[in-house]
């Protein structure tokens, strides 16, 4: 693997690291939400952690497209993520915050990535769609909360 590929590999894999995190954050928030907005909210996380899974999924395998090998264990993601895990929120617009905060600090690693990835579209083109995605929710959760 050309030395390009092996840094892609790297922060591809701290992606998806971050995104595990990420992942397990949402299912806690859906999990413990209590509060007048318990409907809206238990149902927006379950939405986005089943959007985390298949994005998972794509991170994973543009590591094996571009020659590396995508981390697997909790341990690993525990080690590689710069995301904190987030235990024991129910309040409402404190989970909400958390997703924000999470959605903000992956939306800076799709731009390291994507600047690393000139010139091989397959992973551009991954991490604009991920870019597009990220601003949107950055956009619709702080209006949220106003």
């Amino acid at each position: 693997m050309n030395i390009k590929n092996q840094k892609l590999t790297e922060k591809l894999n701290q992606l998806l690291a971050d995104y595990q995190i990420y992942y397990q954050n949402l299912r806690g928030l859906h999990w413990n939400v209590k509060g007048p907005q318990f409907f809206m909210l238990h149902e927006k996380y379950e939405e986005l952690y089943n959007e985390a899974a298949e994005v998972i999924d794509e991170i994973a395998e543009r590591i094996l497209m571009v020659g590396g090998q995508p981390l697997h264990t909790f341990e690993d993601y525990l080690k590689t993520a710069q995301l904190k895990v987030v235990a024991g929120v129910s309040d409402g617009k404190q989970g909400v915050e958390v997703v924000l905060d999470n959605s903000r600090s992956l939306l800076e690693h799709f731009n390291e990535i994507l600047e690393l990835a000139d010139g091989d579209e397959g992973t551009s083109a991954l991490v604009s769609d991920l870019i597009g995605a990220a601003e949107k929710r950055i956009w619709m959760l702080s209006a949220y909360l106003g």
